[in-house]
């Protein structure tokens, strides 16, 4: 026989919704600090673009680090971060600069990064290491080109959105957020192995079958 719940055991089910739903009609336009922008999941922030046909959209902050240069196998993403708090894309420099070079096992001898890093909290031995979009001072010609190497990342971005499921994320909470960003930049990674890997076939079989041939029997006419 199926046991029924009493009204005491559906309250603590009702509890956080029923509270989320009172912050949302008690919340204004022009509010500061955290709002709810959904019920099934409150940690989504309001993230303004700056774009005039998207000027905000619904979600997390990711920071995406790839290589100034793009190596033989692909765009590979060096580094990823989910970013909750909808932080100044400059303050999370001093956290992501750490990580990346725990990472790599390597210290990042110049950074790029867009104007939205302007007035950065690098670590104070990074301060003249990072480069912003659009800088004039402090720039040769080779860190001219390296500035244009900056729209790379870009298209890995894109890719990483439409087919690695970085655009929407089916994983539940914060956690959930930032292991859907780890996952998606190690299929991308994957997905560039996987294409390196099946060149490499194809030209170890043409290379096999070159030497399988048979020498040719042509007889030279006296």
């Amino acid at each position: 026989m199926r046991k029924t719940k009493s009204r005491a055991d559906l309250i603590p089910l009702f509890a956080q919704p029923l509270s989320l739903a009172f912050r949302v009609c008690d919340q204004r336009q022009n509010q500061r600090g955290r709002k709810v922008y959904s019920l099934h999941a409150p940690e989504v922030e309001c993230i303004g673009k700056g774009n005039a046909h998207r000027p905000y959209e619904l979600g997390v902050k990711v920071s995406v680090a790839t290589t100034l240069n793009r190596s033989k196998g692909g765009q590979f993403i060096a580094h990823v971060k989910a970013l909750p708090g909808n932080p100044y894309d400059g303050h999370t420099l001093a956290a992501v600069i750490r990580e990346i070079e725990a990472q790599v096992g390597a210290n990042l001898s110049r950074i790029v990064a867009d104007r939205g890093h302007r007035g950065h909290n690098a670590p104070q031995s990074h301060q003249f290491k990072v480069y912003i979009s659009g800088q004039r001072r402090r720039v040769d010609e080779a860190i001219k080109r390296e500035l244009r190497r900056r729209a790379a990342v870009e298209p890995v971005i894109g890719h990483a959105k439409a087919e690695r499921r970085l655009g929407r994320n089916f994983l539940k909470g914060a956690a959930g957020d930032a292991a859907n960003a780890v996952l998606a930049a190690a299929g991308h990674n994957f997905r560039r192995l996987l294409e390196w890997l099946a060149a490499l076939l194809c030209a170890l079989i043409a290379a096999l079958l070159l030497t399988a041939a048979p020498p040719s029997d042509h007889a030279i006419a006296a």
